[in-house]
């Protein structure tokens, strides 16, 4: 073994991701990722929250439909945000700093121009794609005032959002989780003001994001000029299809959870608007009042994916540097953390639906009624989401790319969107709040076959790798 890799090897055994206590370190990096999600989560539900009461159920079902552009932007920067960030921190496991750096700077690249090109599409095409995603001729005009300036925001926050995973990758989970709070409290702030004072409705309300998802880019900028060990280099954003493939492949299954809800809320809107009127409610009540149910899940789902992005960096630097029993640790823990957190909002979601549903407005009874049953029933299976959640991230942060793609379909595309347009055949409009519960327990049934097998052989592993440095201690 020459020098170079010697000292390289020590620098890798001196790092606290392959050192640290597992506890420790996931608590470390998983309570400012929850917070950070928790943060991304606020500026949709503040803006519900606002247009409920300044506008009414009108305007919560445009950002309901508003809501499939919101998931696209987050489908791109998971792709190249959560693939690049994964990456890197493998490469980082292996002591690859500078190609770390190249990961950064390509997804860098591959944000900005994928973001944009969204945007320019969106705004061409806004009117009939907002029909696409199942808009009523009542909630469009909300919906294209609402949509229109959110589109002008999608570059900065797609570029935000994919970053902000390379923070946490560069060691600081911290600054990560103060990009995004900065945003999510002006935008507080400023939604009740362009809403009510200025009496912008909707419109303000997007404009408030906006200005919000800039600053916290602007302080995601700062982060890379002033602080980081992963510089953002203008050299190392010529982009380079090597790593975009790597990065896209590790990637894809973020990618495809986000495609399927989207896919999930095209589908769950038309679906609510056509038996919501066979059943004498109205689509202009069903589509807002799921969509209060979506944001308030939304939550939770918030704090699962935090406690993953947490987990992630710890995960992918102990594959790069084949730690196999702080990978099974830390997966365990993780599972544990997340289940604990699943089955608290499962307890809320069908105790208090009521008391959740009232927080936004909507001034109408049957609206209130139908969401708050909403809630009851399409989160009945809720308490299974974490162990998908985290299992799901696992394979993606350790570079198992398939298996994190099909965990990734499994509730949304293969399971839940087939219930939906198949149990109101025999159910009606009851039929697509019992699918939600359905799907959850057939995919946490379909994770199990996957993850058990996995932590066998990453407990076989570790006792080979054990036993072998035994035998090297007793021979030395």
């Amino acid at each position: 073994m020459n020098e170079t890799t010697k000292q390289l090897g020590s620098e890798a055994d001196r790092n606290p991701l392959g050192t640290a206590p597992v506890g420790k370190l996931l608590l470390q990096f998983a309570l400012p990722s929850v917070v950070a999600m928790l943060v991304n989560s606020l500026y949709n539900i503040v803006d519900q929250v606002f247009i409920g009461n300044g506008v009414g159920y009108l305007g919560i079902g445009a950002t309901t439909i508003a809501f499939t552009i919101t998931i696209i932007s987050l489908s791109i920067a998971l792709l190249i945000g959560n693939g690049g960030s994964a990456l890197a921190a493998i490469r980082l496991g292996e002591n690859k700093k500078e190609e770390a750096e190249r990961i950064l700077g390509n997804s860098f690249v591959l944000l900005v121009a994928s973001s944009v090109i969204f945007a320019v599409l969106g705004l061409i095409f806004l009117e009939p794609m907002l029909r696409f995603f199942g808009s009523s001729d009542n909630i469009l005009p909300y919906a294209v005032d609402y949509s229109s300036v959110i589109l002008i925001g999608i570059p900065f926050v797609t570029v935000g959002t994919g970053l902000n995973n390379f923070i946490r990758t560069d060691g600081s989970p911290k600054m990560a989780m103060i990009s995004m709070l900065v945003g999510a409290v002006l935008n507080t702030i400023l939604d009740p003001i362009f809403i009510f004072p200025l009496q912008m409705g909707v419109r303000g309300a997007a404009i408030a994001t906006v200005i919000s998802q800039v600053v916290s880019l602007a302080v995601t900028f700062y982060y890379f000029a002033r602080k980081s060990n992963m510089k953002l280099r203008v050299r190392t954003m010529r982009v380079k299809w090597n790593l975009t493939r790597s990065l896209i492949a590790i990637g894809i299954s973020s990618c495809v959870t986000q495609l399927g809800n989207m896919i999930l809320q095209i589908v769950l809107n038309n679906s609510l608007g056509y038996y919501g009127d066979l059943a004498g409610i109205g689509a202009d009540i069903t589509i807002p009042a799921m969509g209060i149910v979506f944001k308030l899940n939304g939550i939770l789902i918030s704090i699962l994916v935090g406690i993953s992005a947490g987990a992630q960096p710890i995960l992918g630097f102990n594959k790069g540097a084949k730690h196999y029993h702080r990978i099974r640790k830390t997966y365990l823990l993780e599972a544990v953390m997340a289940t604990i957190v699943a089955i608290l909002g499962w307890l809320f979601a069908i105790c208090v639906p009521d008391l959740a549903v009232s927080l936004f407005g909507g001034g109408d009874a049957a609206f209130t009624e139908f969401a708050a049953k909403c809630m009851r029933i399409f989160l009945l299976g809720v308490f299974c989401s974490g162990f998908q959640i985290v299992s799901a991230n696992y394979f993606q942060a350790t570079g198992q790319p398939l298996k994190a793609t099909i965990l990734s379909m499994s509730r949304q595309i293969l399971l839940l969107i087939p219930l939906i347009l198949i149990l109101p055949t025999f159910l009606g409009l009851e039929g697509i709040l019992y699918a939600g519960p359905v799907a959850d327990v057939l995919a946490a049934v379909v994770v199990s076959f996957f993850i058990v097998h996995e932590l066998r052989h990453l407990g076989r592993k570790a006792q080979t790798q054990k036993a072998q440095l035994e035998q090297q201690e007793q021979a030395g």
